[in-house]
Parts: structure tokens; sequence; C-alpha cells
């Protein structure tokens, strides 16, 4: 990072780990900018079929993921991210299904993958950046001053979700929840792109049995922001 560009703060890890949660908080506190890079290829997708651009022209795609004009903000603790596409709140319309559908078709698109690569690198702006994802501190940013790789243990991540679903009337069960997120954590260990894994020279903060606000302040200590 040179002396001009501004500082990052990844935040990588899997699905459950508290990421998304702290993130935001860490970009409240700090006043800086939040990247949430895993709603991209949803955004770029709806995006797409606003401006009436079919999913098979990748021309076409590349254009609309290269020029996003999205940001995210801050929400109360346990909310997600507020999604902000051309100045409207799309925060539920990229969490439905067709959305979802649409993303898995464009991200097996390498140059889609480019092009986002590229505006997720576009985020980095003064005063700080603060990264959520899973490959934030190995490809995207891997010159970030400070990388934290966030974790918790299969069990504890499962029983927040299964909390979470139970708190939205969806009925499941735990042994499923816990089997899911194995599955995943599979999937996304071992895949040939950007595997899930910490930076060599990130910090490994295990959340297991800590209060979110443990974990923001062992965070901002990572940081160097205490």
């Amino acid at each position: 990072m040179s002396e001009f560009s501004a500082p990052v703060i990844t935040v990588d890890g899997p699905g459950g780990s508290g990421k998304g949660t702290v993130t935001q908080m860490l970009a409240k506190k700090l006043g800086w900018h939040l990247l949430d890079s895993g709603a991209l290829y949803r955004l770029t997708a709806l995006a797409a079929v606003r401006q009436n651009v079919s999913l098979d022209d990748e021309d076409a795609l590349v254009r609309v993921a290269a020029s996003l004009d999205v940001a995210f903000e801050p929400t109360p603790e346990g909310e997600p991210a507020k999604v902000i596409l051309a100045g409207k709140d799309v925060t539920a319309d990229i969490r439905t299904e067709a959305c979802g559908n649409n993303a898995s078709r464009i991200a097996v698109i390498q140059s889609v993958r480019d092009a986002l690569l590229q505006r997720q690198r576009d985020f980095q702006l003064k005063p700080g950046l603060v990264a959520d994802g899973r490959d934030m501190g190995t490809v995207v940013f891997p010159d970030a001053p400070t990388k934290i790789f966030l974790t918790a243990s299969a069990q504890e991540r499962a029983q927040r979700r299964f909390s979470q679903l139970k708190a939205a009337g969806v009925s499941v069960s735990i042994d499923a929840v816990l089997e899911e997120i194995r599955v995943r954590d599979e999937r996304d260990m071992n895949r040939s792109a950007a595997p899930l894994k910490p930076a060599d020279d990130a910090q490994v903060i295990d959340s297991t049995g800590l209060s979110i606000q443990e974990v923001l302040d062992r965070c901002m200590a990572a940081a160097g922001r205490v």
C-alpha cells in the first residue's frame, strides 16, 4: 500500500462467524467505507435485469459489473448492511431467489469476475475501507495493512444460524443446519479459485463463545485502533 492510498482492514471467514456484523461495527466506529463483497454478484445480476441486459451477453455484463453504482451502509446489529444501487435501497431485492439464481449464472463467467475484482478495489477510498468477504486478504487486497480471519466452531455457527431461522419463523433442525455449514465449508476451502483460508499474515480470531463486543474489541486491537 502506498502512502497515498487509503488503509484497508480485511475481514474474511466462513459464514456464521460474525464477520458481517463486526465489519459494519468496525466501519461505523472508524468512520470508514464498507464493502460487502458477497453482495456484488447479486447486485450485478439485479442491475443487468433492470437495464434489460441479457445474462448471456458477456460483454454487456462486464460493462454492468465494472460500472456498478453501489454503496453499503452499516445498520443496527444483527441486520445485513443496507445496499444502495443507483441511489435506491435494494437490500431486500438482492435477497430474492430469482436474484440468487441469476447471480449463480454470471458468477462462472471469468470476465465478469475480473471486472468485479477491480470494482472491489475501487472501494479503497479515504479515510479507509473495511472489506467483508472470503478472499479479501488473499486476493482482493493482498497488501492490506490489517488482515483478520474470523472463524468459529461449526457447532457455534450452526447454532447462530438456527437461532436466526427460528426467529424468522423458518422450521429447520439444528442437525440440518450443521450439515449445511459443514458441506459449505468443505466446498469453500477446496474450491480451485480463491479457496477460503487465512492470508499468511492474517490475524485469526475465533469468535466461539465471545460476545460481538468482545470480537469487535479484538478486531480493533488487531488493527492497532484500541
